[in-house]
């Protein structure tokens, strides 16, 4: 699946909306160069991810993820590259609230929803509710995924090198690598 270029736009737009409500201060080239990731799902306001790379680099890794209300990044996992043993992160929630899913114990009851027509695809049930200020480490190979709340959020990674190429999603129609498709 692709996405029009317009859509990205509205997205990246929405995106910094989101930033500037939040006090976060972007510089004109990281507005331009907003990541709008759509996953090849066709349906951004469900399954989606807008993201800034700080950095990223064969040691370290810091991004800005945003999620509009109620948006999904869906399960996946970093496995092994090479001698690498996969991306260690850190989420830091700044704005809103994020439920964050992870292997382990499942709750009783999920705060989520989980996008109609994906169940299939949600694996892991630990929840775990991040609100601003609060922060949460994620080890390598561990299934994950995660959603806004109705007012959207804006999360710090922190993490070891991001290959994001090399990411396994549960869903077997996810493309982690946009198509943008020109307006016509």
């Amino acid at each position: 699946m692709s996405v029009k270029r317009s859509e990205v736009r509205a997205a990246q737009q929405r995106t910094a909306q989101m930033f500037e409500q939040a006090g976060i201060v972007l510089t004109a080239a990281e507005r331009d160069n907003i990541e709008v990731a759509t996953f090849g799902l066709d349906n951004l306001k469900t399954q989606g991810l807008e993201l800034i790379t700080y950095i990223n680099n064969d040691r370290y890794c810091a991004k800005e993820l945003v999620l509009f209300p109620g948006q999904t990044c869906p399960e996946h996992l970093h496995p092994p590259v090479g001698a690498d043993p996969g991306k260690l992160e850190t989420f830091r929630c700044r704005y809103g609230k994020v439920w964050l899913y992870v292997e382990g114990e499942p709750a009783d009851a999920i705060q989520a929803t989980i996008p109609a027509g994906s169940e299939p695809y949600y694996t892991v049930f630990h929840e775990v509710e991040l609100n601003p200020g609060e922060q949460y480490t994620i080890a390598p190979g561990t299934k994950h995924w995660f959603q806004a709340s109705e007012e959207g959020a804006i999360v710090s990674e922190f993490s070891s090198t991001s290959r994001d190429e090399f990411d396994i999603f549960t869903d077997p129609n996810v493309k982690r690598i946009p198509v943008i498709e020109e307006d016509v």
